[in-house]
């Protein structure tokens, strides 16, 4: 175990989490938490000269999908390269626990179509050394890791768990059923899960078009757990649905939430062809929180959206024959069929016959080369549409010779109705809103959205030139107090004396967001996009540095952190 030894960090400028204006001051860690923020004349065993850099707690992702990488891996990267200490993971109702022996094969399918997990990845890479909830805790807490890890019990799981086929299936749970469900979520919850997650969208399915088992999950199913939540007193409830008629689906889960009083987390976008459901659902949120039912829009400072490559899952051109009928073969064989004149000609003469896939995959005014550094605020003019009619060329044929050329396409799907980043903008000023959604750990070979964080501070408070720039001290609060504060860790997220010394120094001149890349480095070489950063001189976990200058140390400090937590109340350390 790695051992917490004293650490100063001298002379930063601090940026302590709670919003206020930045100072330079020295930070004491003893013992892996904060003794001092101040002048510090003693020295430390390891000293960080901060002098001109920012000093911020290091960051909270709430929104993560790393189930199955913290039990193959000690390293919950990407996000852990982006200044992020404390990750929250089992969102979206998807996990692998609990589970019985049968049912593997389910949560491995569910997991591998909802967040495009490969199947020979997971199965290589679980041991499935755990079959309840509390048992899959138990190995989580045996392992180190280069972040804090929390949970939350997953829906789907808990309904195969307790319903079998019936449950993978989508029947109605009988209300012994539902007892039984909410009895081992609060099982879960009183062995450490910080919440419960459940899913209600369409697009959440397996391979073979199955939808997720919560998918029209009835309205009591639902309010039966969150009740025996609100029973125990502990737990938030983690929910994304498509709200395709916002006000009747809101009102259903301000019903669930008024009747477990438990805090409620609910996705929120700007959707293509339903750009105004947005308001409507911060409306009602504002409005239920002034009711006193506690309820959150997670939301995210830039796109949800696709990448596109040719050596990744996601192009244009998936649904066409010809390039289905290449699809499988290794990469360097299929891009030497895509470099043949006649595949070219064949796919570009096709047409994707699915109209959802088709505005999803070819609407090239919404869609960009990702440059270096990459720009998710792109004018329209940009647009792989707009570069066509300049050159007289079909946009097809540009979308496909970028990509030959080892390029990636940016399709952002939400959050870009009216080409510019506005929305996001209002949606993170709202008094109701979290910041979150950057499903580190998932959908591994189309996004790399875990580098959300750093995008959010170098975007919104120094590079944006298309509208407004937001106060770094505020933007700072969104990523570490508000949403530790939000899942019940108290005890992070501010640079004070007393809380965990999880920390960040920051070059904030330097912080930039990396280009896309490849990696085959998952269980059986499987593929993942990632995308590391710049500027982070260090981030710290427990008082021990984890990477430094972009580059991981030996040192693995972080743990599963089971439930609440509160900060220390110290006295001030006697120099």
């Amino acid at each position: 175990m790695t051992k917490p030894s004293s650490l100063v960090i001298r002379g930063g400028t601090i940026i302590d989490g709670n919003g206020g204006a930045p100072f330079v001051a020295d930070v004491l860690v003893l013992d892996g938490k904060i003794a001092k923020v101040g002048t510090v004349t003693q020295r430390g065993e390891r000293e960080i000269d901060a002098t001109g850099k920012l000093v911020t707690p290091g960051f909270v992702d709430i929104h993560t999908h790393y189930d199955g990488q913290a039990i193959w891996s000690n390293r919950i990267d990407p996000s852990s390269w982006h200044g992020v200490t404390t990750i929250m993971m089992g969102n979206c109702g998807v996990g692998f626990a609990p589970c019985k022996p049968k049912d593997r094969d389910v949560l491995v399918a569910l997991m591998e179509g909802v967040e495009d997990i490969p199947e020979v990845v997971i199965t290589t890479g679980l041991d499935w050394s755990w079959e309840t909830f509390p048992e899959y805790l138990d190995r989580l807490g045996e392992r180190q890791f280069d972040v804090d890890v929390v949970t939350q019990v997953p829906h789907a799981a808990i309904r195969v768990f307790v319903m079998g086929d019936r449950g993978a299936n989508r029947e109605p749970a009988t209300p012994e059923d539902m007892r039984e469900m909410a009895r081992l979520t609060v099982e879960g919850i009183k062995a450490g899960a910080l919440g419960f997650s459940t899913s209600r969208a369409i697009i959440h399915q397996t391979l073979d078009g199955r939808h997720t088992p919560t998918f029209g999950a009835a309205e009591e199913e639902l309010a039966v757990i969150a009740e025996a939540m609100g029973k125990a007193g502990a737990g938030w409830f983690q929910l994304i649905t498509d709200f395709d008629d916002p006000v009747d689906e809101f009102h259903l889960l301000r019903r669930v939430a008024e009747r477990g009083l438990r805090p409620m987390s609910l996705t929120l976008a700007q959707r293509e062809g339903k750009d105004g459901h947005w308001k409507i659902l911060l409306d009602l949120i504002a409005e239920a929180n002034a009711d006193g039912i506690p309820m959150w829009a997670q939301v995210m400072g830039r796109p949800i959206g696709l990448n596109f490559g040719f050596e990744i899952s996601a192009n244009p051109f998936i649904e066409r024959p010809s390039y289905k009928a290449i699809a499988h073969l290794p990469f360097p064989e299929r891009l030497a069929e895509l470099r043949k004149p006649e595949v070219r000609a064949a796919i570009l003469s096709e047409q994707t016959e699915d109209p959802a896939a088709k505005r999803r995959l070819e609407k090239y005014d919404r869609m960009f080369v990702l440059s270096d550094p990459p720009d998710y605020e792109p004018p329209i003019s940009d647009s792989i549409a707009a570069r066509a009619e300049r050159m007289g060329i079909e946009p097809q044929a540009l979308a496909y010779d970028t990509m030959l050329e080892g390029t990636f396409l940016y399709r952002p799907v939400t959050n870009y109705v009216d080409g510019n980043l506005d929305v996001c903008g209002e949606m993170m000023q709202h008094p109701n809103a979290l910041m979150g959604l950057g499903d580190g750990g998932a959908h591994v070979s189309q996004i790399c959205d875990s580098a959300t964080v750093t995008h959010s501070v170098v975007h919104w408070t120094r590079d944006r030139t298309r509208g407004p720039k937001m106060n770094l001290p505020w933007v700072i609060q969104k990523l570490t107090r508000d949403p530790a504060a939000a899942i019940g860790l108290n005890d992070r997220g501010v640079l004070a004396p007393g809380y965990k010394a999880d920390i960040n120094v920051i070059d904030y001149d330097a912080l930039k967001v990396n280009p896309l890349r490849v990696q085959y480095d998952f269980p059986s070489n499987g593929r993942r996009l990632m995308q590391d950063s710049e500027g982070y001189v260090a981030t710290i976990v427990s008082g021990v540095v984890v990477r430094e200058n972009g580059v991981a140390t030996a040192d693995l400090p972080g743990r599963l952190v089971r439930g609440v937590q509160q900060p220390d109340r110290i006295q001030l350390a006697a120099e």
